[in-house]
């Protein structure tokens, strides 16, 4: 995952750095062109500031005098600045190539607006790699848009009451149930019990599913018949869990879409018997545009508390993972890297943020 999005970053950093170094190169060709024709640049700046604007040649004369004298005076210092001009071209080009690679137009909008602030008006020194200093703008920018909201999962689970509910959202066949059995591993490895409960009550064949999870992880499972009332369902995980001293309810529901309004009711009706601690959207790093526009959609009909992206380790862009908390201010808290109930990893923002911006091994 990433790489993609990672080859097109590095183009940027060489087209804003090639860019660069053209102008450098044009700063010492002029300043020599000054220091042979015998001109002094800080006085002609002072002498034409001063002097009355008697005609237009005149102005376009001190114009371009100061303009000499001010690349002449920085290649003097071993600087250059960084201007508009300079950047725009390389800022399309990544536009267009963070658009391509699924990120949301508004959130591309954003990290181009940060960048440009960061890059234009910024001296760099003949010496530094202009890489760097565009490195540096790019990490900025990514790490605004990318850590929106962002907790520490495990604090928050470690000091909540127990049992803590934690209820998982998303359309059918992007992995909640396999995300459901992951976390419970993953718990268990912390040192936490855990019980699932299948609120999913609408699907032919979700109880069996979930219970092969169970049964696996050697997990109480609380589910009902069918067609049942998921708030039940996970109100009687509750009622479980708080009577065996279990810590944590990891509750599944049923797959659905914002524009079901009889599934959406049901999730409103959980959040009101129920309470749940945590709410998680689920679905895949692959679906690109259309995880994002899910996530926003879940979290308008009800409030998500962060996302968890499955088949990140499959051959994806990375715009959703780059988008959705943006888009949701709800941070992304885990990544699905494989079929294995450990194959699942905390998001960490500046992991991945160094990994778009490494250098290939």
């Amino acid at each position: 995952m990433f790489d993609s999005l990672k080859d097109k970053l590095g183009s940027f950093r060489k087209d804003v750095e090639e860019t660069t170094e053209e102008k450098a190169e044009e700063a010492e060709a002029e300043a020599e062109a000054e220091a042979d024709a015998g001109t002094e640049p800080a006085e002609t700046t002072a002498e034409s500031s001063d002097a009355p604007d008697d005609s237009e040649s005149e102005e376009d004369d001190s114009s371009s005098s100061r303009g000499f004298a001010q690349k002449a005076k920085s290649f003097a210092k071993g600087e250059i600045v960084i201007e508009e001009q300079d950047v725009e071209d390389p800022l399309w080009e990544l536009e267009m190539a963070l658009l391509e690679s699924d990120v949301e137009m508004n959130v591309a909008n954003e990290i181009l607006e940060n960048i440009r602030e960061d890059l234009v008006g910024a001296t760099r020194s003949f010496n530094s790699e202009t890489a760097d200093v565009v490195e540096d703008a790019l990490a900025d920018s990514l790490l605004k848009v990318i850590s929106v909201g962002q907790f520490d999962f495990d604090q928050r689970i470690a000091e909540a009451d127990k049992p803590v509910t934690i209820i998982f959202t998303g359309v059918n066949g992007v992995g909640k149930t396999t995300t459901i059995a992951k976390l419970a591993k993953y718990f268990e490895k912390r040192g936490l019990s855990t019980v699932l409960a299948n609120g999913d009550t609408y699907r032919a064949g979700a109880n069996e599913q979930i219970r092969e999870h169970a049964d696996n992880l050697d997990k109480k499972l609380i589910a009902h018949e069918q067609g049942g009332d998921p708030a039940a369902v996970i109100y009687d995980a509750v009622e479980y869990a708080d009577s065996h001293d279990i810590d944590v309810v990891l509750g599944d529901t049923a797959g659905r879409l914002h524009t079901d309004e009889g599934l959406m009711d049901q999730l409103e009706k959980i959040n009101r018997v129920v309470g749940p601690d945590m709410t998680l959207f689920v679905d895949e790093a692959v679906a690109g545009q259309d995880a994002v526009q899910r996530a926003k959609q879940f979290n308008d009909a009800a409030e998500i508390d962060g996302a968890i992206l499955t088949k990140a380790d499959a051959d994806s862009q990375g715009g959703a993972a780059i988008s959705i908390a943006h888009v949701t201010g709800k941070p992304i808290l885990f990544l699905g890297t494989g079929q294995g109930y450990d194959h699942i990893e905390q998001f960490d923002p500046e992991n991945l943020v160094e990994r778009l911006l490494g250098d290939e091994e």
